[in-house]
């Protein structure tokens, strides 16, 4: 579903897990929720792209799911060459599967 203030926001069902993604979008980036279960911010990583290479910071540690964060931000302030700031709280880790899964849904919600 999508807002003419640049929000959206989608359900998704993977695995018997259901993850609520949050998107926010401005002139110049994003902000990206992926939460398992009720709405709560997570680990955070920010990612800015104007080169060639995103240049990619942790603000919220994460204990398993680092690189799905970090890859995701980087991916999307590649995409949009701004910022991408990506939230994630999850109640275990993710499977490899699940994790392309949300990966595609995100995307998917970013190019619309």
């Amino acid at each position: 579903m999508n807002s003419p203030n640049g929000f959206c926001q989608k359900t998704v069902n993977l695995e018997g897990r259901s993850f609520s993604l949050q998107i926010q979008k401005f002139e110049n980036g994003f902000f990206v929720s992926i939460s398992e279960g009720p709405s709560r911010l997570g680990s955070m990583v920010v990612s800015l792209s104007g080169g060639p290479t995103p240049v990619t910071t942790t603000v919220i540690p994460s204990r398993s799911e680092s690189l799905f964060l970090k890859l995701t931000a980087e991916r999307i302030s590649s995409r949009i060459k701004g910022i991408a700031i990506v939230s994630s709280f999850v109640q275990k880790e993710l499977e490899t599967d699940t994790a392309k899964a949300l990966m595609s849904e995100i995307m998917e919600m970013i190019e619309k």
